[in-house]
């Protein structure tokens, strides 16, 4: 049974920074990917940043540049650091973790940028 929890969202001005966490009770050393998805009201889930186990990075386009994605090993954690935020950024933030051939879904976090 794999437990994930995030936390860090919250509320923060455009052009600030805010830093999520995810701890994950699966050990990173069994998952492919570590991925932070996000879904704003009405629109689909979408990727945000996903890391391989190798340390290997993916982004989607709209974050590009203002987002990082990291792991710590050690506490089974993955991280997503946030800078620059625009008001688009605003969304329900899930943390997803790819083992091998199941996925598992965190419960969410909000961050809302504002103006």
């Amino acid at each position: 049974q794999v437990q994930l929890r995030e936390s860090g969202g919250g509320t923060v001005q455009a052009g600030g920074s805010l830093r999520l966490s995810c701890y994950s009770s699966l050990s990173m050393l069994r998952l492919n990917y570590m991925s932070w998805y996000r879904q704003d009201p009405g629109k689909q889930r979408e990727l945000v940043a996903r890391i391989a186990n190798d340390g290997s990075t993916n982004y989607t386009d709209s974050v590009k540049g203002r987002v990082t994605i990291s792991r710590d090993r050690v506490r089974n954690t993955i991280a997503l650091q946030m800078d620059t935020l625009k008001a688009e950024d605003t969304a329900v933030y899930y943390c997803k973790v790819q083992g091998r051939g199941r996925g598992y879904w965190g419960q969410g976090t909000q961050v809302t940028v504002s103006s």
